[in-house]
């Protein structure tokens, strides 16, 4: 196969494009991907600050590299979340990564910070390990952003990220999350804008992305993730992208062109109601301290029994 740009040998194959690149194009086409969705969006104006949410696997290393190469001034923010034996090894590689290009990586680690690990909120909270990192992630990009004054938080959410989402959520017709999986979620009453610039890149995209441009990155899954049903779903989205290449990415970009207005105002109705949480001053719907607060202060106590007493 021949590179689609300079029909020099191709490397990468991209089956929905039925195209192959050569390593240079491959990159080439990775930072005009990421470019397309910024402009079409309008996820980053000239001259905001950027923080990209780092986690050491290869998505939001790619990003953060993509989006150093596009010009952006973007620092990194990694969330150590207490997991034995993957949590050490992903900030190394967060670490290696900040180190090597002299960027700034800011660093929160929930059992220092925050008394607690991701095990621990989850038994103590009673959720599910990948719900108890959703609402302590989240908490912590907004809290981080606001604070240091950035004015877009990035994640690495690729197309099979969010096609294998939206399809959960079209199995559940839940509407309210359906609203907000657009590839912009916008700022205001306490909440920094976010984006997800990789949309038009795919998970194997990415790998070959960090492959091409010597980044190392964390390969292991994180073992909290084991039976998540968004695993399931990239699984049956695998399955019919094998049979019909592309049938990922026009999932996803009718649901953006065609379904995301239908769903608009149930995303708007979900911001009412909104105060301020009496512990941390977040936005919250609740009354009185929001979901992470009273997180923090059942996991703290579970996160003390479970150390192994000295002496």
């Amino acid at each position: 196969m021949r590179c689609r740009v300079c029909r020099q040998p191709a490397v990468v194959e991209v089956r929905r494009h039925n195209a192959g690149f050569c390593p240079g194009c491959f990159v080439a086409h990775c930072r005009n991907q990421v470019e397309r969705a910024i402009k079409e969006h309008r996820m980053i104006a000239p001259g905001e600050r950027v923080l990209v949410a780092v986690s050491g696997g290869k998505d939001s290393l790619a990003l953060w590299d993509l989006l150093l190469q596009l010009g952006y001034d973007v620092d990194g923010l990694y969330i150590g979340l207490g997991i034995k034996g993957y949590s050490e090894p992903s900030l190394d590689y967060a670490r290696r990564f900040a180190d090597e290009r002299d960027i700034r990586l800011v660093e929160v680690d929930l059992p220092r910070d925050f008394g607690y690990d991701v095990r621990s909120g989850a038994v103590a909270d009673h959720r599910a390990p990948c719900s108890a990192c959703g609402l302590s992630k989240r908490h912590i990009f907004d809290r981080a952003a606001l604070e240091g004054g950035y004015d877009v938080v990035a994640t690495g959410h690729n197309l099979d990220d969010e096609a294998a989402v939206l399809l959960g959520n079209v199995l559940r017709w839940d509407l309210a999350y359906m609203a907000r999986q657009r590839p912009v979620l916008p700022g205001g009453e306490g909440f920094p804008r976010k984006v997800k610039p990789l949309v038009r890149l795919a998970e194997r995209e990415t790998a070959a992305y960090c492959v091409l441009r010597g980044i190392d990155y964390q390969v292991e899954e994180c073992p909290m993730s084991v039976g998540n049903r968004h695993l399931g779903y990239k699984d049956a989205l695998n399955a019919i992208e094998e049979r019909s290449p592309g049938t990922k990415a026009a999932f996803y970009s009718g649901f953006l062109e065609r379904g995301a207005e239908l769903v608009a105002d149930v995303g708007e109705q979900s911001r009412e109601g909104l105060h301020a949480c009496t512990n941390c001053g977040a936005p919250t719907t609740a009354q009185g301290q929001c979901a992470f607060c009273r997180l923090v202060e059942r996991a703290a106590g579970e996160h003390r029994r479970r150390l192994p007493v000295s002496g």
